[in-house]
């Protein structure tokens, strides 16, 4: 069956109180994105994250985001492309000084889903990382949904890595449905280790109206927020051991 990487979102605390339940999570996983002063997080949480990523030999990724603590960073934000170079490089530079080895990058929130279609600010996102990676001598790679993000590192010498996401449904265009909408944010620890096992075979996932998506990732993603995430990262690792899939960090 191979291997595959099982990612989840964490170190995403909100004034020194924790969103998820990171102590189990990092216990299933391979890679943890871990928040780093955007969005949420802080000095003592991302030390703490990068503690718990060696004790479980979990690679560690930066999740730089807009910054916009208010929001969780979901919410689209206009910011011009220089700004926003220097936002995420200041947001690597925090992790790093945190005693994290960055494996990779991975956008959180709203950046993350406008990297995928705005050129302008994907080019941003991918030359702060270059910059990174030229700093520590290798490659960073960007974790993400293929779109402008993945052209931006391509131009700029940096590894993409495909993700899809075991909590979160699709759209038949292969997008994300919008969180608020129906079918958004998937619970169900049966259903997410259904998923896993087919991405991790076939590289399909199924859209909310049944269509059948091609998305060959390489990294599964759950969300460590979600009320749901232990138990889905427990099943879904679970049945991938079962499978006989090795659950890998790729980086």
């Amino acid at each position: 069956m191979g291997a595959i990487d099982l990612n989840a979102d964490l170190g995403e605390t909100v004034d020194g109180m924790p969103t998820a339940d990171d102590a189990a999570m990092f216990a299933v996983i391979s890679s943890a994105s871990i928040a780093c002063g955007g969005h949420a997080g802080d000095e003592a949480s991302m030390r703490e994250s990068v503690a718990r990523a060696t004790a479980h030999g979990v690679a560690v990724g930066a999740h730089p985001s807009y910054p916009d603590p208010a929001n969780f960073g979901r919410v689209p934000m206009a910011i011009a492309a220089a700004d926003l170079r220097i936002e995420v490089a200041e947001q690597l530079r925090a992790l790093a000084a945190a005693g994290a080895d960055i494996r990779y990058v991975k956008p959180h929130g709203a950046l993350y889903h406008a990297v995928s279609a705005d050129a302008d600010q994907a080019a941003a996102v991918t030359e702060a990382v270059a910059a990174f990676a030229e700093s520590l001598g290798r490659a960073v790679p960007i974790l993400g949904m293929p779109g402008e993000i993945a052209r931006a590192a391509e131009a700029v010498g940096l590894p993409f890595v495909v993700e899809a996401f075991l909590d979160r449904g699709y759209l038949p265009g292969g997008g994300l449905v919008p969180r608020g909408r129906p079918g958004a944010v998937l619970d169900d620890a049966a259903a997410a280790a259904e998923r896993a096992i087919r991405l991790a075979r076939s590289g399909e996932v199924v859209a909310i109206d049944g269509t059948v998506l091609d998305v060959a990732a390489a990294s599964l993603c759950l969300h460590g927020d979600s009320p749901a995430a232990v138990a889905m990262g427990e099943a879904v690792r679970r049945a991938l051991d079962a499978a006989g899939v090795t659950v890998r960090a790729p980086w």
